[in-house]
């Protein structure tokens, strides 16, 4: 049986054996100059306070007081050798109750030893108290309460063991299922505490409102933009609208195999994306204006897209075609040619390239749409008809795509207030 006993210099742990007398104690006190209490504390012949000298003392005083802790500013600081560790640790002297659960879960895991598997240093642990890198009571209470029991362990590894070998054998009860069965029914160990976030929300929220605030200004003066000039507009923005990707290409000079099968015909793509993976996807812009996305005419009933839609989606189309033909040496010849403009050792992919394209308004200058309800309709059929290879975005939806990303960001703040 361990007790801890607290004094104005520190701790004490006293041991009393329950079974096998003092005699295994002083055996690997006087052999080995140390000796493991409770399969839990290790201790040098040098922390013993007080204790049986020999057998013949047992009777009389078969209670060992180890040194297992100093006072220091505040906290008691245990040797990490005590624990099995290379941090020392520190636990606040006020808040906390010492007790041998604080420092081996079932099992005889040790507490500290798992800690400091995770923090991979050799800087002091510290629990509680006022200290800037401390783990809060609350939080370490809380890795108390979840840390693994028998019971989970003994579920996991059967479900491992089914994992392995269940194939082989006829009528198995699914261990997997209960052990996912057992761990629905625990608490979550996911701690309800927020994130302190709250500035980085407010920082993505003024971004988003600054992007939607210039975006909104040039759509203002749109008329007085050329085309080459409004996709250099666009392209001071596309990273921070589009944060998946990481560099922007321009004349793209890709391979055409296909047009005159004798041989090699080049083409240029005005503007390609590349990701944080490395692959690439072709960007089209085109100048806002109000009536490129539906005829005004009507087949059969139905709205059908304006030459200047169809004409850029089939551009589109034939770029992701030409650049997914052209396969692994394409991927080599453009990683080469633009390996200053990438990241260190990214390599560019062409697989199944996207193309997203930004053109035309969906609505008036007065903030009504410019599309009847049945228009808005067979605009969004042809919208969806391509999503798998390209999305079409009006100027008008991105805004939109911004507005609802501020209001869902604001309300994420409002939540932590």
């Amino acid at each position: 049986m361990i007790d801890f006993e607290t004094n104005r210099r520190g701790v004490v742990l006293e041991y009393e054996p329950e079974f096998n007398g003092a005699a295994w104690v002083l055996q690997q006190l006087r052999v080995h100059k140390r000796v493991r209490i409770s399969r839990a504390f290790s201790f040098l012949k040098s922390d013993l306070i007080k204790g049986p000298t020999s057998e013949s003392d047992e009777a009389d005083e078969p209670i060992f007081r180890f040194r297992f802790a100093v006072r220091e500013k505040g906290y008691f600081r245990i040797p990490g050798r005590i624990l099995g560790v290379k941090n020392d640790v520190l636990i606040a002297d006020e808040g906390i109750t010492l007790d041998r659960k604080l420092f081996v879960a079932e099992r005889n895991v040790g507490i500290f030893r798992r800690i400091a598997k995770v923090k991979q240093d050799s800087h002091e642990i510290i629990i509680g108290g006022t200290h800037d890198d401390s783990i809060p009571i609350a939080a370490f209470r809380e890795l108390l309460a979840k840390f693994p029991n028998s019971l989970e362990l003994d579920r996991y590894a059967s479900a491992r063991v089914e994992t392995i070998l269940g194939e082989y054998f006829d009528n198995l009860q699914s261990a997997r299922e209960s052990y996912e069965t057992y761990l629905s029914k625990r608490r979550s160990v996911v701690s309800d505490v927020p994130l302190e976030q709250e500035e980085l929300l407010q920082a993505e929220i003024d971004k988003f409102c600054y992007l939607r605030d210039t975006i909104s200004s040039w759509l203002g003066g749109a008329g007085s933009y050329t085309e080459k000039d409004w996709q250099r507009l666009i392209l001071k923005v596309i990273l921070l609208l589009f944060p998946k990707y990481v560099v922007v290409l321009e004349n793209v000079k890709i391979a055409d195999f296909y047009s005159e099968p004798a041989k090699r015909k080049n083409r240029f793509i005005d503007i390609c994306l590349v990701d944080a993976s490395g692959n690439l996807d072709v960007l089209e812009i085109k100048k806002p204006f109000d009536d490129i996305l539906l005829s005004h005419g009507l087949y059969r009933g139905n709205s059908v897209p304006t030459k200047t839609l169809s004409g850029t989606i089939m551009q589109a189309e034939k770029y992701l075609f030409h650049l997914s033909k052209w396969g692994i040496e394409g991927e080599r010849e453009l990683s080469k040619r633009y390996r200053a403009q990438l990241p260190p050792d990214m390599e560019i992919r062409i697989t199944n390239p996207k193309a997203m394209l930004l053109l035309g308004r969906d609505r008036l200058r007065n903030g009504r749409s410019a599309l009847s309800e049945s228009q808005a309709f067979d605009f969004e059929v042809i919208k969806r008809k391509y999503a798998n290879m390209m999305d079409i975005i009006t100027y008008d939806d991105l805004l939109r795509r911004i507005d609802k990303i501020i209001e869902s960001l604001s309300r994420r703040k409002q939540k932590m207030a």
